[in-house]
């Protein structure tokens, strides 16, 4: 019926909604209870470290693939919140009604692949095995030991098309 990212960000399918007949309170309360998870997960996976500053920079979301784009036009309006130069989203796989909707929220999409008969985002891999949280908070912390360089939007090479 939608989903919902930090800050307060809520993207609602209300198609979905009408058709089922979902009451605003059930909403309402399923969007509190998965805020708390999303809480939760940002305590653990950022382990004390500050949100990252990417105001003036390129961010590129990933995600494995996108059926309705629900969950990924949340994740562009949670980091819009904080003023990126450039946003892109990048999925190797993607509906293609998803793909062309998402170009109206982000600067660039990139959907490596749009098969007409898409289905679900876990129909096009081999093993859609689900990442535990253990996973990634070792992960995030491998990335946060890692030197990293950072380049602002107007040092970046124009894309290629």
């Amino acid at each position: 019926m939608g989903a919902i990212a930090s800050g307060g960000v809520r993207v609602l399918n209300t198609e979905v909604i009408n058709i089922l007949r979902i009451p605003n309170d059930l909403i309402d309360a399923v969007a509190r209870q998965e805020q708390k998870e999303i809480d939760r997960r940002e305590r653990q996976y950022r382990d004390g470290r500050p949100t990252p500053d990417i105001r003036g920079r390129i961010v590129i979301l990933v995600d494995d693939g996108l059926a309705t784009g629900a969950t990924m036009c949340a994740a562009v309006a949670a980091v819009r919140h904080y003023r990126p130069a450039r946003l892109i989203v990048a999925v190797p796989t993607a509906a293609p009604e998803t793909c062309m909707e998402l170009q109206a929220e982000a600067d660039e999409v990139v959907c490596a692949t749009t098969p007409e008969s898409f289905h679900a985002v876990g129909l096009w891999y081999d093993d859609f095995t689900q990442v535990t949280d253990e996973e990634v908070y070792e992960l995030l912390a491998q990335a946060a030991r890692l030197p990293y360089t950072t380049v602002s939007a107007g040092d970046a090479p124009a894309p290629r098309y």
